[in-house]
């Protein structure tokens, strides 16, 4: 829209305040109003949007209870709380305990960043059926996710090129191509959520929690965090650590660890789950369709990659499976031990030429459903990690450091390190060069680390234990495969983790679960 000529502006700018007051004085947003005295108003959930992903409204629990669905008010701006207020989106179970049974509300973050805990909490409920005979369960989208102010950057035509792009250049002209798709779609973020972009910080979304920990009226947070999650609790506990109540860290961040740090690690961890899925392929007793020994399967893997850079496959029509689709959809599988099988079965029709399967776990791990709709978690993703993250690293830096990240892996080395540029061109300034989880005072934190986490390698558990300070961390380690511990459904970590939300009783600290 053009400007208007000066001898109207002083005009539109007295009509536009006076607008601004009347909308205020209708919707009751007044700059005096208490957020921690504001009442939710519940209701039945609806379908999820589109930047949630998209889908059915969630099913009710067994036992018929019905997912409830909120908005809550928190200041844009935390450093301006009178100021203007955003939506923050959340979800509840109510408890099916009876009598003086329930301890609280149970607060879930499933990480990210960039999940809509709105939508996955419900899409797992009936996994802590136990939890909920105290505790009411709810989980929020943070701030820049799904309906909380959720960040848009590209839209889906834009997004299917962004996720084709050569992810790892092996000249000049692909880096330069992918220097240009990424400062397109950084500026794309700022043109259209320019305004949210300052204000999604983990330290944010953190003073959002205890707001809603206020206005559901809980004395203190009892919190569930997720890889991510884990990181945002730990800030939690720096922020308020007299508020924190019984809390879970589960498929730990390594709090200590810079954006590059943080890179290498996941490549470390990754190629570790890749081995893990070949050991596990060649040692059944039926043969392996992969390959007859670990080396077979990776070797094969490396060179489906190496095609696929020069000559894409058909995947889901009319997209096709390359090289960069290939890498994450791969990586998608090793997320999670129930996915081996799918992997498998991709990888075996990859060779035969059809990435379809590939393709769609490739999609999983981007946001894409099956109509073509991208939910916003890229955006926010890169919207959250660079707001934190100080580092910002050139092309340079990333060369300089390639030869260490395809010395970690062979497969994920390259991806992961050209993933650094992704805040190079981004328009705000990021917080720190880590996350500061020191809480000194703080109840006990239960640290669930999983030696074969690909995502967040299990030496960051110990990290966050000494991190969060003397007297917090209990660390618990469970020997397993996939990303989290809990979720694996082993009998010795749900123990563990039960009796502590439960009844308040921690587990040794050290304890091992095979």
């Amino acid at each position: 829209m053009p400007n208007p000529p000066r001898l109207r502006a002083a005009a539109l700018l007295l009509s536009s305040l006076l607008l601004s007051s009347l909308l205020a004085a209708c919707d009751g947003d007044s700059k005096d109003e208490d957020l921690t005295a504001q009442e939710l108003s519940w209701d039945d959930c609806p379908a999820p949007s589109e930047s949630q992903g998209g889908g059915s409204a969630p099913s009710p629990l067994p036992g018929g209870t019905r997912w409830q669905c909120a908005t809550m008010k928190a200041p844009l701006d935390w450093a301006e709380p009178k100021g203007e207020t955003i939506g923050i989106a959340l979800v509840r179970a109510r408890t099916s305990g009876r009598g003086n049974s329930r301890i609280g509300s149970l607060v879930f973050n499933f990480g990210g960043p960039g999940g809509s805990g709105v939508t996955t909490l419900p899409a797992f409920g009936k996994d802590y059926a136990k939890l909920r005979t105290r505790y009411d369960l709810v989980s929020f989208d943070p701030r820049g996710v799904g309906r909380s102010a959720g960040v848009r950057c590209e839209d889906d035509q834009q997004l299917d090129a962004f996720f084709q792009q050569d992810a790892t250049p092996d000249d000049p002209a692909e880096r330069r191509e992918l220097l240009t798709s990424t400062k397109h779609f950084n500026a794309a973020c700022e043109e259209h959520s320019g305004s949210t972009l300052p204000h999604v910080r983990t330290t944010d979304a953190a003073r959002d929690m205890d707001l809603m920990r206020q206005v559901l009226g809980d004395d203190r947070l009892h919190y569930f965090g997720i890889s991510y999650g884990t990181e945002l609790g730990g800030v939690y506990a720096h922020l308020y650590p007299g508020k924190v109540g019984r809390a879970v860290f589960d498929a730990v961040v390594d709090p200590t660890q810079t954006p590059e740090e943080a890179s290498l690690g996941q490549a470390r961890g990754f190629q570790l789950a890749l081995d893990n899925f070949a050991e596990d392929c060649t040692s059944k007793a039926e043969d392996c369709p992969l390959g007859d020994t670990p080396r077979d399967v990776k070797d094969r893997i490396a060179k489906l990659l190496k095609d696929l850079d020069s000559r894409p496959i058909p995947g889901v029509f009319p997209r096709e499976l390359t090289q960069t689709a290939a890498i994450s959809g791969i990586a998608q599988a090793l997320y999670s031990k129930d996915f081996w099988e799918y992997l498998t079965e991709g990888l075996e029709q990859a060779y035969d030429g059809d990435g379809k399967v590939l393709m769609l776990l490739s999609d999983s791990m981007n946001g894409r459903n099956q109509d073509g709709q991208y939910s916003n978690i890229t955006a926010a993703n890169i919207s959250i990690n660079c707001a934190d993250a100080k580092p910002r690293y050139s092309a340079a830096d990333v060369e300089r450091r390639l030869s260490e990240f395809r010395d970690a892996s062979p497969l994920f080395g390259e991806y992961l390190a050209w993933g650094m540029v992704s805040c190079t061109d981004w328009a705000v300034p990021g917080a720190a060069d880590h996350p500061d989880v020191s809480a000194p005072g703080s109840a006990p934190v239960l640290v669930v680390g999983n030696t074969g986490d690909p995502a967040t390698p299990y030496e960051g558990t110990r990290r966050m234990v000494s991190a969060l300070g003397e007297g917090v961390g209990v660390e618990l380690t469970y020997k397993g495969q996939g990303h989290g511990a809990y979720d694996s459904g082993n009998s010795c970590v749900h123990g563990a983790v039960d009796g502590y939300l439960l009844e308040g009783k921690l587990p040794a600290a050290g304890t091992v679960c095979g």
